[in-house]
C-alpha cells in the first residue's frame, strides 16, 4: 500500500531542497495544498550582480523541481507537472499534482538514493578518463529533459573554452559589487548557516599552469593543488533562452548531476562564462554550439566531499488548506 498523498509530498519537499542552486542560495518556495505544490521563484534570493536577470535562480528551482517530482515517483504516485502555468504569475515557475499509483521504475530508484550523495567537488579530481558508457548516459539524462549535453571533446575546444573561462573569471574578480555579493554568501562559517557556501566546500586554487579555473569562494586561502589535466567539461543547452528554458535546463542539470552520481562520478560548475554577457555568446560562436549555454559541468572521479547546509523545509514552505482554483 503507498503512502497517503500528505506524507509523500512531506518526503519529496525534503529531496526538493536538497537540489543545488547558484551560491547556494536555495532561491525556492513551496506552497502545498494536496495534491498540488506550487514551486515559486524567491525573489529576495536572486543574486543581482551574478545573476540579475534570474536565469540561475529559475535553473535552481529546476534542479529542485526535478528532486521533487522524482521523489513522488519513486514513492509509486503519478505525476503532472505544468511549467509556468500563469503567464500573469512570472514568478509562479511550476504546478505539480500527484495522482494515482503507478509502477515505480529502477532508475528511479537508483536516481531517487543518488539524491542525499550528490554534492558539489570543487576539489581535484583523479586523472582517470570517464568511460564513454557513461558519457553517453549523461546525454541521455539531459536528452530526456529537452536540454543538450555538449561534451568539449578535443584539446582546441577545451583549450577554447578555458581561455574564456579565465576571462570570464578575471571580469568579476575585477568586479567590485560581483566580490562583494561573492563574499556575502561564502562568509557563512557559523555552526548555525542554514545556506551560502562555507570554507569546507570552497575548493583550494589551482596551481600556475592549470588548465581551469574554478571560482575561488575564499580567495584567502594560501591551499594550491594540482587540478585534473585532460578534464571531462561538458556544456549544457537549450533551444531557446526563456525563463521555462531556465527551469527545463535546471531539471536537465540536476537529471545529469544525479546520473553522474549513481555512476561513482563527481562533479562541480564552471558558471563564470555563461554568467558574464561579454563571454556568454563567445561559447556558442567560439565552439560552434547551436542553441543557449546554461551551464558548464566539470566531471571526473573524486574523493567524497561533504554536503551544504540547507534551509528546513519549513522555512521554503507554507501549507495551503483551502482548495486550488
Amino acid at each position: 500500500m503507498n503512502l497517503p498523498v500528505g506524507t509523500v509530498i512531506e518526503r519529496a519537499l525534503r529531496a526538493a531542497t536538497r537540489a543545488p542552486s547558484v551560491h547556494n542560495t536555495q532561491p525556492w518556495r513551496f506552497v502545498v495544498a494536496p495534491p498540488y505544490v506550487e514551486l515559486h521563484l524567491d525573489r529576495d534570493r536572486v543574486l543581482p550582480v551574478a545573476d540579475p536577470a534570474g536565469r540561475e535562480a529559475r535553473m535552481s528551482c529546476g534542479a529542485a523541481l526535478f528532486n521533487l517530482r522524482l521523489a513522488i515517483e519513486a514513492a509509486g504516485r503519478g505525476v503532472v507537472l505544468d511549467v509556468l502555468p500563469d503567464a500573469g504569475r512570472p514568478d509562479l515557475l511550476a504546478v505539480l499534482r500527484v495522482t494515482g499509483d503507478r509502477a515505480v521504475a529502477p532508475k528511479q530508484t537508483t536516481l531517487m538514493r543518488s539524491v542525499p550523495h550528490r554534492a558539489t567537488n570543487r576539489r581535484p579530481f583523479i586523472e582517470r578518463p570517464v568511460p564513454s558508457e557513461h558519457r553517453n548516459a549523461l546525454l541521455r539524462a539531459a536528452e530526456e529533459e529537452r536540454a543538450h549535453l555538449i561534451v568539449l571533446d578535443t584539446p582546441k575546444k577545451l583549450d577554447t573554452f578555458a581561455t574564456l573561462l579565465r576571462r570570464a573569471d578575471h571580469i568579476q574578480q575585477e568586479d567590485p559589487a560581483f566580490q562583494r555579493e561573492l563574499r556575502a554568501w561564502a562568509d557563512r562559517d557559523t555552526e548555525d548557516a542554514e545556506d551560502g557556501v562555507p570554507r569546507s566546500a570552497g575548493g583550494p586554487r589551482p596551481v600556475g599552469g592549470s588548465l581551469l579555473t574554478p571560482r575561488q569562494f575564499h580567495p584567502g586561502s594560501a591551499v594550491e593543488r594540482p587540478f585534473e589535466q585532460e578534464p571531462l567539461v561538458v556544456v549544457l543547452t537549450t533551444h531557446g533562452d526563456t525563463p521555462g528554458d531556465h527551469v527545463r535546463a535546471g531539471l536537465a542539470m540536476q537529471h545529469v548531476l544525479l546520473s553522474a552520481t549513481a555512476l561513482g562520478l563527481s562533479a562541480s560548475f564552471l558558471s563564470q562564462p555563461v554568467e558574464v554577457p561579454l563571454t556568454r555568446p563567445a561559447l556558442r560562436t567560439q565552439l560552434g554550439i547551436r542553441g543557449y549555454p546554461q551551464t558548464v559541468l566539470r566531471i571526473g572521479y573524486g574523493h567524497p566531499v561533504g554536503s551544504t547546509p540547507r534551509r528546513p523545509v519549513s522555512a521554503v514552505t507554507t501549507v495551503r488548506t483551502d482548495a486550488r482554483s
